[in-house]
């Protein structure tokens, strides 16, 4: 009988996945020269590099590439056979979750979900992370449990639900000469506007949309989050466009007005993320229902409020 060590189809998934030894040493809180060693042992088993250097950084073989899935599904299905299924006990549960999203979904999911989670299982503790300026392996790296966003992951590890979609509209202070008549595409070109953006841009779906029908605006500034794009808006005759449900409670706050773009763009989905290898954690699988509920709601509520 061939004696098969699992421990090694688990570092080279987490290898495959991190295309680095430091990083899948990391994962499985192994030194990097415990790794090393482990790699060197994948290597003589399955006779193949698997992971070559390639400048600072490593690059997977194509036999390596090959293994990827099958590697990643015989780790899953390992684990769901060692794992016996168990009961959530919500009362006893002590546990804290990382949810990483833009911050105004960040602002409007806290209250119900809080509340929710603060009902239902009162050891749970979460914590709410804004977006990155730059794109980020957290889910990966077991570093965040939870995202939320408008694009679906390229990352085949990671499992995606849309939960809904929000749309865009504009927003500015009452009394702005936008207030009033029509809001028409020359009118909304004429004004100075912000952006939201983490990355700094200053182009986007709305530019796209005035150049369809002969037009520009002038954007005067980007900035990281809706919240400062709106306390901006309250002071100024700036414009900046959000997405009305998700930033309802932070431009009802501040008393600014709202009003639908005057042609279309295409819709913001709502999108949850997680790795896969939560998927049948209890745990895991509770908080993704309190989130989903709690996401509707609020979509919900915008259309109903409009």
């Amino acid at each position: 009988m061939v004696h098969v060590d699992l421990n090694l189809l688990i570092a080279l998934d987490a290898l495959l996945e991190e295309n680095s030894v430091a990083a899948a040493a990391d994962r499985l809180h192994l030194s990097p020269p415990a790794m090393s060693r482990t790699l060197s042992r994948i290597r003589r088993a399955t006779g193949d590099d698997i992971l070559v250097r390639s400048g600072r950084t490593m690059t997977p073989t194509p036999r390596a590439l090959e293994l990827r899935e099958e590697t990643r599904e015989l780790v899953r299905r390992a684990a769901a056979v060692l794992t016996p299924p168990r009961a959530l006990d919500l009362d006893a549960l002590d546990r804290v979750f990382t949810i990483r999203g833009h911050d105004a979904l960040a602002a409007a999911l806290a209250p119900p979900l809080t509340r929710a989670i603060g009902a239902a299982a009162p050891h749970v503790q979460i914590r709410l992370l804004a977006e990155p300026s730059a794109d980020v392996a957290d889910l990966a790296r077991g570093h965040t449990d939870l995202e939320i966003g408008a694009t679906s992951p390229e990352r085949p590890e990671i499992a995606a639900q849309t939960i809904g979609t929000d749309h865009m509209v504009a927003i500015f202070r009452a009394g702005h000469p936008l207030a009033d008549g029509a809001l028409t595409p020359q009118r909304l070109a004429a004004v100075s506007h912000v952006t939201v953006s983490r990355r700094g841009r200053l182009r986007g779906a709305i530019d796209d949309a005035l150049a369809e029908r002969g037009l520009t605006r002038r954007v005067v500034a980007a900035l990281p989050t809706s919240s400062a794009a709106l306390d901006l808006v309250a002071c100024t005759d700036f414009v900046t466009t959000v997405a009305q449900q998700v930033c309802r409670p932070a431009w009802t706050r501040a008393g600014l007005l709202a009003r639908p773009l005057p042609f279309p763009v295409p819709p913001v989905p709502v999108i949850l993320t997680w790795h896969h290898r939560n998927d049948t954690d209890p745990a895991h699988t509770w908080l993704r229902a309190q989130v989903r509920q709690a996401l509707r709601a609020i979509l919900d509520t915008g259309q109903q409020n409009p």
